[in-house]
């Protein structure tokens, strides 16, 4: 991924966050010379001092079959984005666009039964252990897991290479970055105000 120097992020915790936050990624690979891609929710997890990508897809999914030939595996997880008008700042320049985007390369293997059944455990309590009824993996019939878990294959993907882009205007004046905020607000849509909620996080940094 192209960074500018601006917008490089290279705090491992920040980038851990992001990825926890924004974990509906698109795993990449190719088969037969051709990218393919699948949109996955992901975990990022940590073993001893190695950080992986564990997940899971449809046992049809002919992806899978393409870690054991693929070197490298690329992971692409994206934040919120937002077009940004040029006439926003105090001196002409043309329209661009804001966004976070974190990309992770590393090397995948299938997780066996019990490793999937301990990755899938984590991955229900994380998304429903704050409902009022949640469905965790220990209060589902062991007919229906048997069932359901023969039609998946876990993965996970040691992370060894990691970029990540937030361009949030961090390159114009302290005047542009607080009117773009303004006027991000006023667009009224979701990406906009997500946008206007991570750039007025940086206000220190300026």
């Amino acid at each position: 991924m192209y960074i500018p120097k601006f917008y490089k992020v290279t705090d491992v915790e920040e980038i851990r966050e992001f990825v926890q936050h924004h974990s509906f990624g698109t795993l990449v690979t190719t088969r037969k010379g051709r990218p393919i891609a699948t949109h996955l929710p992901l975990q990022l997890v940590k073993e001893e001092e190695d950080y992986y990508i564990t997940g899971h897809m449809a046992y049809g999914n002919p992806q899978w079959r393409t870690f054991e030939a693929s070197e490298e595996i690329l992971i692409m997880f994206q934040g919120p984005h937002s077009y940004i008008s040029s006439s926003w700042y105090e001196q002409e320049n043309v329209p661009t666009w804001n966004y976070q985007a974190v990309h992770i390369y590393g090397a995948a293997q299938i997780l066996d039964e019990e490793e999937l059944k301990q990755d899938l455990t984590k991955l229900m309590k994380k998304y429903e252990q704050h409902r009022a009824d949640p469905v965790l993996w220990d209060k589902l019939s062991p007919s229906l897991l048997d069932k359901e878990i023969k039609g998946i294959v876990g993965f996970k993907v040691k992370v060894n290479e990691i970029q990540a882009a937030y361009k949030m205007s961090q390159n114009r004046s302290d005047t542009d970055y607080r009117n773009i905020i303004e006027q991000l607000r006023k667009e009224g849509n979701p990406d906009s105000s997500r946008m206007a909620d991570e750039m007025e996080k940086r206000i220190e940094e300026l």
